[in-house]
């Protein structure tokens, strides 16, 4: 008898799920794999996160990778042994894309685009047999247990042998992750921890004065630190609202957390991470002569431009004339952060589907047949392929999870 499986959105953990179901023995165990995404087609936040260069997974060691899911490291980790960067990369080469290791580690498809990966997957997976239905918002079940579909042409109800929920965080709505599903699994009984913005901005109290000269600029060779975190180093941007880039979204985690636990954070800025305290307070205590003070700063600090406004904005007068004090507020900046930006802002999301309410296939403990991987689960991760890679890993769990359900196996 031929099994339905429904596979309900399109993003990188639902499609590794349709193409574990149909890589099993269709003479053993037949199935009738099919992916219903509500967007107009399938992988568009894929797409969009390979617009700047797709970074596919990060070359460094196992055990330092599996590291970067923090608390959820433990829950990671056995999706990691069995679909981890190796294998992510070995996969990759099977579907004719070759890749590289950049200067930093992170890996790279030859190209940097995302869509040739993208159109050879969905070219296997379409020779595989699976179907694919766009436009079809899921609604959660009928009281028969039918999987309810609005379409183009109206709501359908479908029935399914077993079901995969792949339906991604709650950020960049406009691509398909809107969270909406979080209702509809709570009132089912399954725990959900509430979706927080990840990798994302936070917002400042600018002045009005700061605000207009600095809105869009870089602030580079930087390092942060906050909350017991290890140093990190890299820039990030001023914007009219905050600030965001690459460094804050490296620290967005602990900000972000301090923020819901005391009502405010603070972000340490060391704006000359290549002198030391010592070094910079004998600089700065040079006589200035008929120097302004940011012709002193440039020419004894190496500080000018963003830099020396974030020091007015921050530093009383007192501080920004007095050697010493002016030498700490450089190596240690407090940048006070009042909130973090929308959640549809975030690149990704924290929260989810709770772990402890999943078996060991990703299995819902009280829904037997019901599935779930990708973004949708309680977990989260830095940029630099480390969303990519367990979002692939979990897909690949909960499709071999299913196909081995459905043989009686699980």
């Amino acid at each position: 008898m031929t099994r339905r499986v429904a596979i309900i959105g399109g993003g990188p953990a639902g499609l590794m799920a349709a193409e574990m179901l149909a890589a099993a023995d269709p003479t053993v165990n037949p199935k009738k794999i099919e992916i219903f995404e509500a967007m107009p087609s399938v992988g568009r936040k894929f797409l969009m996160a390979g617009k700047g260069g797709m970074n596919i997974t990060h070359s460094e060691p196992l055990v330092d990778f599996i590291g970067r899911y923090g608390e959820r490291a433990g829950h990671i980790a056995p999706l990691l042994d069995a679909f981890g960067p190796s294998q992510l990369r070995e996969w990759i080469h099977g579907l004719g894309i070759a890749t590289f290791v950049g200067t930093s580690g992170r890996v790279f498809p030859t190209d940097m685009k995302a869509a040739p990966l993208l159109r050879a997957w969905l070219h296997r997976l379409r020779g595989q047999g699976v179907a694919f239905h766009v436009r079809h918002r899921w609604l959660g079940w009928a009281a028969d247990g039918r999987l309810r579909f609005a379409t183009p042409a109206g709501e359908i109800a479908v029935q399914a042998d077993a079901v995969i929920l792949a339906l991604g965080g709650g950020s960049w709505a406009k691509l398909g992750s809107d969270g909406a599903w979080v209702p509809t699994l709570v009132d089912r009984g399954i725990a959900v921890a509430p979706l927080k913005p990840a990798n994302c901005g936070f917002d400042v109290a600018w002045s009005s004065y700061f605000r207009e000269r600095f809105a869009g600029a870089p602030v580079k060779a930087v390092t942060a630190h906050c909350y017991g975190q290890p140093e990190k180093k890299g820039e990030f941007n001023i914007t009219a609202t905050g600030i965001e880039g690459g460094l804050i979204y490296a620290v967005s985690a602990p900000l972000r957390d301090a923020l819901d636990r005391d009502g405010s954070a603070v972000l340490n800025l060391d704006l000359a991470p290549g002198r030391s305290l010592e070094k910079l307070t004998a600089d700065l205590a040079r006589p200035r002569g008929r120097d302004s003070l940011s012709n002193h700063l440039r020419r004894h600090a190496g500080i000018e431009g963003v830099k020396a406004g974030l020091l007015r904005e921050f530093c009383s007068p007192e501080t920004l004339n007095m050697p010493s004090p002016l030498a700490a507020a450089i190596k240690a900046l407090p940048l006070a952060v009042t909130a973090t930006r929308p959640l549809d802002e975030a690149i990704s999301t924290a929260g989810g589907v709770a772990f402890e309410g999943l078996d060991e296939n990703l299995m819902v403990r009280r829904q037997p047949g019901l599935f779930c991987a990708g973004e949708m689960l309680d977990w989260e991760a830095p940029t630099g392929g480390y969303l990519l890679t367990a979002c692939l890993a979990s897909g690949q769990a909960a499709g071999l999870g299913a196909s081995r359900w459905l043989a009686g196996e699980a």
